[in-house]
Parts: structure tokens; sequence; C-alpha cells
């Protein structure tokens, strides 16, 4: 058995934006210690982006200073508020490699599970720019492998969580793209992704997308309508727990655990043999 940790949404900054350099530093390294006690420790960690703030080089510099401390490796993948620049001066080389089109986009292979990590970054807007060029490479990447039990990591999430401000069109070409290229493969365990700040999960092209919380502040969840238009006041973040999501792999049997970081109080020890009588 392996597990593998999905961070994602760390938006680490810097002193021009104390409150949240202070917050969002904080509370990542609350998932990293949650992360490192897991038993037995994850092989990996997998960021799926919005790694900072506003892809400036100076706050991949910080996060770079506290990932060091990390004791397992760290793979990465871009989100929107990321630029791939300043991102490959910092990080690039084994855990971020970029495809012949330059995108950031890789295969690694576990023993026993592959993780293939899609590049949905367009720079400038919020949006996936998940498009032709990535989609035939996303096709070429599974097609050299249809037996090891895979998961996909993307930042956008290619279906609905019911948060209006947050969810794509659902009709957006690129959603039709990825559901052309990842149907019929049934060595795909499961879709993962960031981006909306909270957990949820959904089905597209029938694999399993699973969205973990952020290491950062958390989207309110309220599902009444809004009019994108004309702010209407209402709580749109909430500093609810940080979070991060459990890839466990047991002889090809893969399953994902949301997890919420923290320390807790134990509640029941395992002191006598259990009896289901």
């Amino acid at each position: 058995m392996l597990s593998i940790a999905q961070i994602t949404d760390l938006h680490v900054t810097t002193g021009e934006d104390p409150l949240n350099q202070m917050r969002n530093e904080q509370r990542l390294r609350q998932v990293l210690r949650s992360v490192h006690e897991l038993k037995p420790r994850p092989v990996a960690i997998i960021a799926s982006g919005d790694l900072v703030d506003h892809g400036h080089p100076e706050e991949y510099a910080a996060l770079k200073a506290i990932l060091a401390e990390a004791e397992i490796p760290i793979y990465y993948a871009v989100g929107n508020h990321d630029r791939r620049g300043p991102f490959l001066d910092a990080f690039g080389g084994p855990f971020a490699r970029c495809d012949p089109n330059g995108f950031i986009q890789y295969a690694v292979d576990f023993d026993g599970l592959r993780m293939v990590v899609c590049d949905t970054l367009e720079e400038g807007r919020d949006r996936s720019g998940f498009d032709a060029q990535r989609a035939d490479w996303l096709a070429e990447t599974l097609a050299a492998d249809t037996e090891t039990p895979t998961i996909v990591v993307m930042h956008h999430p290619p279906i609905l969580s019911g948060v209006r401000w947050m969810d794509p069109d659902p009709n957006a070409p690129w959603i039709g793209q990825l559901a052309d290229v990842i149907r019929g493969h049934d060595q795909i365990r499961a879709v993962l992704c960031g981006h909306v700040h909270r957990a949820f999960h959904g089905l597209l092209a029938g694999h399993v997308v699973t969205t973990s919380p952020a290491t950062s502040i958390q989207v309110t969840l309220n599902l009444s309508p809004v009019d994108m238009e004309r702010p209407d006041g209402r709580e749109i973040l909430v500093a609810e727990p940080p979070g991060y999501v459990l890839v466990v792999a047991d002889e090809g049997r893969v399953t994902t655990h949301t997890c919420v970081a923290g320390q807790f109080e134990p509640a029941v020890a395992y002191t006598r043999p259990f009896g289901f009588d």
C-alpha cells in the first residue's frame, strides 16, 4: 500500500499583504505537519496549483523556503494564480516538467500507481486553459500505459460545485475535450482538482472527480443564486480549517480521503482485540 497527499490553493504571498502572508503560511505549515504525521507516511505530495497569490518571483521564493522543510518529495501543478516563468525559475526540474509545448505537465510512476499532471493555466484568466494541444498530450500520455491504476491531477475541476460564482460554464469546450480524452480509460481511478477551495465530488465521463479543500481559507458553501454583475454583500470566503486529500493505492484499489488538518484530542485507543459478535 502507498499513499500520495494532494495539497492545493496555497496562495503564499509576501509582506505586501501581511494578513494573507501570515494566515496562509500558518495554514500551509499546519497541513504539512498533518501530512508528515500520517501513518504510514505518504510517498509524495502533489501541490495542485495556486501555489502563490500573484505569480511574483518573491512569492515563489517564500514558498520554496517553507517547502524546503518538507521530508516528503513534492510534485507541482500550476493554477490560475501562478505564472509559468517565475514558477519554473524557482521549481523547474524533476518535480515539475514541461511537455514539448511548454506546458507544465508530466507523468510519474510510483509502485503500482501512476500520476498524470495536467496544466490548465491560461495566464491572466481565472478560467481553465485546457485546450486541444493539452488534450492531445493527455491522450498520448494515457495511451502509453493503459494498465497501471492512474490518477489525473489538474487545477480546474470539470464539474460543478453549486457555488455559482466559482463554477465553470458546464458547456465550456474544454470540459467536453477532457471528457472525450478520459472516456473509456478504465485505468483512471480518480481526477484530482483544486481551485474551488472546497471538497466536493462528481462524475465526468464515468470517472470520479474529487476536489480538495485548500490549505488557505475555504470558499463559503452558499448555493443560492448570485448575479455576477451585482455584488450582494454575501460572505464568499470563510476561515474553516485547512485540509487536503489523501490518495491510497492498495493492490489496484484506489481510495481518496478528504482530510482536515490540525491537532485533535484522541477519543478512543485500541487496547483490546476487535470483536463483532
